[in-house]
């Protein structure tokens, strides 16, 4: 079975997700066997890269030596990331089919902003795959998002796909919830039903908590989410929230840090509130706005409640956030998604992985119904070492 490492800089931007993965050969009709996750790897990002990369998203201004010295760094921290990968697992660079490299994404706008300057739809991921398959030694394959998005699709989310491969049941309606800065789900319809797979983002997840808590704590996580779940719901700030046109839209729909982040969450504070109920007003607001993104699933195709929600991402490991969700979901177990034999910590670095498989054997990697495209497309350019 070919080999294929992903790599994965989410919204947090943590770190380097490296997994290793074995895809069988596509058959004729384009079905592959389930993949096999056999190895990971996480390299920290060093404080001064997260420090540069947060303020490239938040700037409204660049120079392009700026963008090009970050890129470098970043590109050289994913280069380490695949080379200890591949001596921890003994590995040979000959004998990976290829990379996939999402790269991390500055700034995601697939409408454009037209409320600012009648902008082209865009999205821009900092990657330089041409360095990374020369330090690297492996082909690599990059820049997926952009053709979805030159077909009219919102380049986002491309994960659903992978999730079908992995999750989905004989007979049962089941859903996979990425939990990372900005939570995006898959409802999966059973295998023996002809409705479409689809997904969508349904707002933010970690990346408002997480920078929350590092303004009024210090550290970028609340762990297992122990400080939200000591605050108080302030309800007229969540209905303020939650008031967001991101939310009522219907999909196909993503999002990122150019629409929710702490100026917006300033906007709806009167200065008078506990920055611990803040906390657990965020916590809710992510409960919420899945609950609600379920509800739009479910009704797009008058679907019963889901048997079971596979919690992905960082916020899988958040016993609050869980907690929060579970009561708002009665109907659906929370399953864990490491029992399906991956790892809900490296399932979105496995995606790219096995879209980058997906380009080498010529297979399209989106999915019309989820992103809004025109039609099936082939993802990523590849880079020959």
């Amino acid at each position: 079975m070919p080999l294929l490492i992903g790599l994965m800089s989410g919204t947090s931007l943590d770190g380097i997700d490296a997994a290793l993965i074995a895809c069988g050969e596509p058959g004729p009709d384009g079905t592959q066997e389930a993949p096999r996750l056999l190895a990971t790897h996480e390299v920290a990002m060093p404080p001064s890269l997260r420090a540069t990369l947060l303020e490239l998203c938040h700037a409204d201004a660049v120079r392009f030596a700026d963008l090009a010295r970050a890129e470098d760094a970043f590109c050289r921290l994913q280069a380490r990331a695949v080379s200890e990968l591949l001596v921890a697992s003994n590995t040979p660079a000959s004998a990976v089919a290829a990379i996939g490299s999402h790269g991390q994404t500055i700034e995601h706008a697939p409408l454009g902003h037209h409320d600012k300057d009648a902008s082209a739809p865009y999205t821009l991921q900092l990657d330089n795959p041409s360095l990374l398959a020369e330090l690297t030694g492996c082909p690599v394959v990059a820049d997926f998002r952009r053709r979805d998005l030159a077909a009219g699709g919102q380049a986002a989310p491309l994960a659903p796909a992978f999730h079908a491969a992995l999750f989905r049941h004989p007979r049962d309606w089941q859903l996979v919830l990425n939990l990372g800065g900005f939570a995006n789900l898959t409802l999966l319809p059973p295998a023996t039903c002809t409705a479409e797979v689809i997904g969508f983002d349904t707002g933010p997840a970690n990346v408002l908590l997480d920078a929350w808590h590092q303004r009024h704590r210090g550290t970028p996580v609340d762990m297992n989410g122990a400080w939200a779940a000591g605050g108080r719901i302030i309800e007229p700030l969540l209905t303020r929230l939650l008031a967001d046109p991101f939310f009522s839209a219907p999909p196909p729909k993503s999002t990122g840090r150019e629409a929710f982040h702490l100026p917006w969450l300033e906007a709806q504070l009167t200065g008078n509130e506990s920055p611990q109920d803040v906390q657990a007003t965020l916590a809710e607001l992510t409960a919420a706005s899945v609950s609600s993104g379920i509800a739009q699933a479910m009704a797009h195709y008058q679907a019963p409640p889901p048997s079971r929600l596979l919690p992905c991402g960082g916020g899988a490991r958040n016993a609050d956030l869980l907690e929060r969700l579970a009561r708002r979901l009665p109907q659906t177990e929370i399953g864990i998604i490491d029992q399906d034999g991956w790892s809900a910590d490296w399932l979105e670095a496995g995606a790219f992985a096995w879209l980058a498989w997906r380009r080498l054997a010529g297979l399209p990697g989106n999915l019309p119904a989820v992103t809004g495209a025109a039609g099936p497309r082939v993802l990523g350019g590849i880079y020959s070492h």
